[in-house]
């Protein structure tokens, strides 16, 4: 239960920072939001709020988004023919569409539905109770809302209101804040992860901070402090030259030349092999010193950020030179990252969600369809081009990016499940 709650909480702020993301500069840009959603699947609460977005929990804790109008994922409600009804305000106009059978309005008309238009003209035309002597029309004020069949209430989305209809740069600014907002989550929780453990780790240096009690470090005599001149005659002179030593040689032993309170000496250590990914790495039980400084410690969650977005943009980068499921994590990943974590306790978790969250602004921004990065891309190709693609052929690259990332998701979900439970 202590992992599921912490795997709810983490991917639950990831999803709801990025969004919000959107949500804010959708609304500066003059965009409706038609929903907010923290959750997927059925709707368990929603609230239409006075900005005209309806807020709803769904019953599934994970994920969420966030709907404008007229973006790819908006869906048309109506079609002809169907049956719904309709309330009417003192001037005979719609300002409430209901197409629900979960939801019954009181004083409104049954309509048999024969033609409309929300975008533009704003209108519905219908038979009044199916009974084909008696046609309708009706206009539709411009804020009237609809009730979706699952019972949501939400605004209908006229042409000034919708995506397309902000500024090339203010789409472009919607697109990228969900990742933006990512990477200043990212270096808020890195901050406080640094604080938390007293410092930030310095690695251009060759000296050892703390040194692991038990451990194969202290069994060989090295203390905190010490700095390693070299091993098996290889010179170190970062902490990178001294971890990539002693992780490509497990269990051998290792020839260290110490510099231990202005003396030199000579250690013998035998690296401790672990088993990592598909790996197995030595560990010798230290770690690097860290500088405790009030600016270190605040400018420790922007350097740790940087350094999480390279190590993401390598193993990105050698997905093309050696493509493996092993290289990529999915749900069941963040699953046992997140039991990982939770039992070791809550700077651990803070340092995952920071990590979590860099890779997913980082992921978002690939230039694949259906992601931000691909939105961006086809923003820029407007830009270029003097004018959109049209709504078919965008449609089209999209529907091919979700078909992507979902076969790619559910063979990385089937990895995960393999290596984690068979």
């Amino acid at each position: 239960m202590k992992t599921v709650i912490t795997f709810i909480i983490v991917f639950g702020i990831l999803v709801i920072v990025h969004e919000f993301g959107h949500f804010f500069f959708a609304k500066r840009a003059g965009i409706l939001v038609r929903e907010f959603a923290i959750g997927m699947g059925p709707k368990i609460f929603s609230h239409q709020g006075k900005d005209g977005t309806t807020y709803t929990i769904r019953i599934l804790p994970i994920g969420g988004y966030v709907r404008m109008a007229g973006a790819g994922e908006d869906e048309v409600e109506l079609s002809p023919g169907m049956t719904l009804s309709v309330e009417l305000d003192e001037q005979n106009e719609i300002t409430k569409i209901n197409t629900s059978k979960k939801v019954q309005l009181t004083n409104s008309v049954p309509l048999e539905l024969i033609d409309f238009d929300l975008e533009k003209e704003l209108f519905i035309k219908g038979y009044v109770n199916g009974d084909e002597t008696q046609e309708v029309t009706y206009k539709v004020i411009h804020d009237a809302t609809i009730i979706e069949n699952d019972g949501t209430e939400v605004r209908i989305a006229p042409i000034d209101v919708q995506f397309q209809s902000a500024k090339l740069w203010q789409r472009m600014l919607t697109n990228f804040a969900g990742p933006m907002n990512n990477f200043i989550l990212a270096v808020i929780l890195f901050t406080v992860f640094v604080f938390m453990q007293g410092g930030v780790s310095y690695y251009d240096t060759n000296a050892i901070g703390k040194i692991q009690p038990d451990g194969p470090a202290a069994e060989a005599g090295l203390k905190a402090g010490d700095t390693i001149v070299s091993i098996d005659g290889e010179k170190i002179q970062t902490w990178e030259d001294f971890t990539t030593m002693v992780q490509k040689n497990p269990e051998k032993k290792l020839d260290l030349v110490v510099e231990s309170a202005g003396k030199e000496k000579n250690i013998q250590v035998t690296p401790k092999a672990e088993e990592t990914g598909d790996t197995t790495v030595g560990k010798i039980g230290v770690s690097p010193p860290m500088k405790t400084g009030v600016i270190d410690k605040l400018f420790g969650g922007l350097q740790a950020t940087i350094a999480n977005s390279t190590q993401i943009f390598k193993a990105l980068g050698s997905l093309f030179t050696g493509f493996s499921l092993n290289k990529l994590g999915g749900p069941v990943m963040m699953f046992k990252l997140s039991s990982e974590a939770s039992q070791a306790g809550l700077p651990t978790v803070i340092g995952l969600m920071a990590m979590l969250s860099v890779n997913l602004g980082i992921i978002n921004l690939l230039p694949i369809p259906a992601l931000d990065g691909g939105k961006i891309l086809l923003n820029i190709f407007e830009g270029v081009r003097g004018k959109p693609l049209s709504q078919e052929k965008e449609g089209i690259i999209t529907l091919i990016g979700v078909g992507f990332i979902m076969v790619l998701m559910i063979l990385v979900t089937w990895n995960d499940i393999q290596r984690f439970f068979f």
